[in-house]
């Protein structure tokens, strides 16, 4: 009769059993450990696509590194693939690249059960390549490496607890079943890499359109104006740093909406409808619009939302088509108050009649400072209204004027406590030095920016420590319906010191300095700066 096998030493009654990850690494089969890999990098571009679909159109990270590949191949190669593949070439750039990440994820998979975190650094590496390739795409910002971040964090953490899972399926003495059963384990392997890639087709397809309006975009070139705007005056800016420019750079220009996908908008599909209170109700297509005669003009828009102080307010040159002159073709009913405008996201706006049709720039915009209107900001076509918070007249995307009462209908946000009609209040702000900021003994310039667009500044004044109000210089206006910038020459003596500013109109209404909040219609008060002098 033979020996008896040994079983190794007794452990202590009560004592932990092996542990999941101290089960051999050799012993975890091959195929499930590429699955968990794959289904984890799947689940991982998933929720990039989807957050780049709704919130960075541009951060998609199959595009980006796909852009780069095709930036970093070489010329002949390029030839190589069109003349095999020709209009195809694309779709056989994407389907290469899937095909790389699920073999990458297979080979994560079984890195990370043999030598653990082997597999998770494996996938770092591939994030990090993500974010560098949306990192160096034209006109990129640090937003636009969100998704790739997050295609890489949600992979890692999926693959460590798949990989966990898998671990547990291995029998031991303990639970000669596995810890884990394996339908368990097959269920959530498969569910997650479905969710990976329902979450993939859902979220290309939402920005389908998207990407098909930035093509159209790219492609459109802005018609001459008609009418130019004056030239900015020479003595219309202040050369300081930190203040403000006159003009706001595209990039720059605030951007508040509804808007949670940015409509994509085809320009040979766009309508315009001129409906409601009117004789004749109007409909324009984008060509017919780009023939009319449009004009340029220079516009601050505000928004409501904006504090005191705030950043919420930009400057443009645009260029459109007055909407006094499709009004005239309609001839609204003289019962008529009130223009609902609608957005092609279904967004909407209630402005005044008399603002649309008096003398103001009230337009049609499909341009800004020299390019087409940016997607963000309304492409192909947006409203652009002079005197107006843009709640009540800002409308991108506009697809719709509905001429009507205020009395009968209302807009998205008056029907959520704002009030009906929106004028744009005088305000001013300090934008040199900043709050909080240190400063040296001395003349110290105090620059900023005042608005009452429709109405024009006529001066500013700055107060210090509760002292008398001293007029500030003002640069020259570009017009009634832009902010002005303005300075004044502070004589700082160490310490710690309050500064005030206020505006005065070209009515010679004083900003006032009682305090309210932005709701309902804009708010109130003197900006305020605090500042230490050191010498």
């Amino acid at each position: 009769m033979g020996s008896p096998v040994s079983a190794g030493p007794a452990r202590p009654e009560g004592s932990p059993g092996p542990s999941r990850s101290a089960t051999p690494a050799r012993a975890v089969a091959f195929w499930p450990a590429t699955a968990v890999g794959a289904a984890s990098v799947v689940a991982g571009v998933g929720a990039a696509e989807l957050l780049s679909a709704f919130f960075v159109q541009d951060g998609s990270p199959i595009l980006v590194v796909g852009a780069l590949v095709i930036d970093l191949t070489p010329a002949w190669l390029k030839n190589a693939v069109i003349g095999v593949f020709g209009t195809g070439d694309k779709a056989f750039l994407i389907s290469s690249l899937a095909v790389a990440l699920l073999i990458g994820g297979a080979i994560a998979g079984w890195l990370e059960l043999r030598r653990p975190p082997l597999g998770r650094i494996l996938i770092g590496v591939g994030g990090a390549l993500g974010v560098f390739a949306a990192f160096t795409r034209a006109g990129s910002s640090i937003v636009n490496v969100v998704p790739s971040a997050l295609a890489a964090l949600v992979a890692i953490l999926i693959l460590g607890w798949l990989a966990d899972l898998l671990r547990g399926t291995r029998p031991t003495r303990i639970a000669p079943e596995g810890e884990v059963s394996r339908r368990h384990f097959v269920t959530a392997t498969a569910a997650t890499a479905a969710a990976g890639i329902v979450a993939t087709i859902v979220g290309q397809a939402i920005a389908t359109g998207y990407r098909a309006a930035s093509a159209a975009r790219a492609a459109f070139h802005l018609p001459k104006p008609a009418v130019a705007a004056p030239p900015v005056p020479a003595g219309a800016s202040f050369d300081i740093s930190g203040l403000a420019p006159i003009i706001t750079p595209n990039a720059d220009f605030y951007r508040i909406d509804t808007a949670l996908q940015i409509p994509g908008i085809d320009p040979s599909a766009w309508r315009l409808r001129i409906t409601g209170m009117v004789e004749k109700e109007v409909e324009l297509t984008f060509a017919e619009l780009l023939a009319l005669p449009l004009e340029e003009s220079i516009t601050t828009l505000t928004c409501v939302s904006n504090e005191v102080g705030g950043d919420l307010i930009s400057n443009a040159k645009w260029l459109g088509y007055p909407i006094r002159h499709l009004l005239a073709r309609a001839k609204p009913s003289a019962d008529a108050d009130m223009v609902l405008s609608r957005s092609q996201d279904g967004w909407t706006a209630g402005t005044p009649l008399e603002a649309l049709t008096d003398d103001r720039n009230a337009i049609l915009a499909v341009g800004m400072n020299g390019q087409p209107l940016p997607l963000e900001h309304g492409y192909p076509v947006r409203m652009v209204v002079p005197g107006l918070y843009g709640y009540v007249s800002a409308t991108k995307w506009v697809v719709e004027l509905n001429v009507t009462r205020f009395d009968k209908a209302t807009s998205y946000w008056t029907d959520r406590g704002w009030s009906e009609r929106g004028p744009v209040k005088l305000e001013s702000r300090i934008d040199v030095p900043g709050d909080g900021r240190q400063v040296k003994a001395g003349t110290v310039a105090v620059a900023g920016i005042a608005w009452s667009q429709h109405v024009g500044v006529s001066a500013v004044h700055v107060q210090v420590d509760g002292g008398a109000w001293q007029e500030a210089t003002l640069a020259d206006a570009i017009s009634a319906d832009t902010w002005r910038q303005w300075k004044y020459a502070w004589d700082a003596t160490p310490g710690s010191h309050t500064i005030k500013v206020r505006a005065t109109d070209a009515h010679g209404t004083v900003q006032t300095s009682k305090v309210a909040d932005v709701v309902p219609d804009g708010a109130t008060g003197l900006h305020t700066i605090g500042v230490t002098v050191v010498s």
